[in-house]
């Protein structure tokens, strides 16, 4: 079985690219395909379509059009929190660095919640 794991990033270079600190305004997103024994197996970077800018819900929306199962991010809103598991997509924050080692830190079990970013919570979202 394999796991699709959707990653905010800030530019095409695939496993390479650096994670975006927040994702409903990255510019692209990596979905990765994951098999049981944490190999990745394919990769496809994906533009978003709503950069620079979008609607509560859009995003969730188009992650889970791309059949993802996990979305990581360094950060996202509390309401992006809540559409993302209604969608059944495990949204986990936290993620830095590049794809590859958002990717590990989350099969390692160390990117395991979303927390809503600090400006969600100052905007009371």
């Amino acid at each position: 079985m394999t796991t699709r794991i959707a990653v905010s990033v800030e530019t095409d270079e695939g496993l390479d690219a650096p994670v975006n600190a927040h994702f409903g305004r990255c510019p692209f997103f990596v979905v990765a395909e994951v098999e049981d024994d944490n190999t990745i197996v394919k990769i496809e970077t994906v533009t978003n379509p709503y950069y620079p800018n979008h609607e509560p819900g859009q995003v969730p929306a188009f992650i889970h059009s791309l059949s993802a199962d996990v979305m990581l991010s360094g950060g996202m809103g509390g309401r992006a929190v809540q559409f993302f598991r209604q969608f059944g997509i495990e949204p986990a924050t936290g993620a830095g660095g590049t794809v590859r080692e958002a990717i590990a830190g989350y099969l390692g079990g160390e990117l395991t919640d979303a927390t809503p970013c600090d400006e969600s919570v100052a905007h009371s979202h």
